[in-house]
């Protein structure tokens, strides 16, 4: 039995081919929207397997459904990483879930001594540290850590917003 406090799975994340097509598809079948974000993200300082690695590429968007959170990620470079472990180029498919750390180290390294390896770690764009701990054997997917980041929970709260007040306009809206 764990003897630090739960962490709470807060997102549902799929890697799609056509980031654009797969919003339309959520939306045509779960009437959610609209999807916050879009744009080209590169994850520096890419740390793949305890390997130094080239930066990930991608475009991502989040979205609310309910009370939980959806992220779509269209991977835009083909470099090792814990998104191509899952899906090889062209296939799509459930990704991982995220979660919150109040402290980020003690509970990625407990993951890791539970025999879960750290199969991408990098850094976003504003700084923040986040990783994917392989979590395939037990759970079937991936595990998305984030440290407590005021520009990370900020992004949630804009897409509960979005959500919120959204009368079915544009599909897709950026980041404030």
């Amino acid at each position: 039995m764990r003897s630090f406090p739960p962490l709470a799975t807060i997102q549902n994340c799929y890697v799609v081919n056509d980031l654009e097509a797969a919003c339309r598809r959520m939306n045509r079948l779960y009437g959610i929207g609209p999807f916050v974000g879009g744009t080209l993200a590169t994850l520096g300082n890419h740390v793949y397997r305890g390997q130094p690695a080239p930066p990930i590429e991608l475009r991502g968007v989040f979205v609310q459904s309910g009370d939980l959170n959806v992220e779509l990620v269209e991977l835009v470079s083909n470099t090792p990483s814990a998104f191509h472990d899952m899906f090889a180029d062209g296939a799509e498919g459930f990704h991982h879930v995220a979660m919150f750390s109040a402290d980020y180290e003690r509970d990625r390294d407990r993951f890791v001594a539970d025999g879960f390896a750290v199969a991408s770690e990098f850094t976003t764009d504003f700084g923040a540290t986040i990783c994917y701990i392989d979590a395939r054997a037990a759970l079937g997917h991936m595990i998305e850590m984030y440290p407590e980041s005021d520009i990370i929970r900020a992004m949630y709260a804009q897409t509960r917003r979005e959500a919120e007040t959204w009368r079915g306009g544009d599909l897709i809206v950026p980041w404030d």
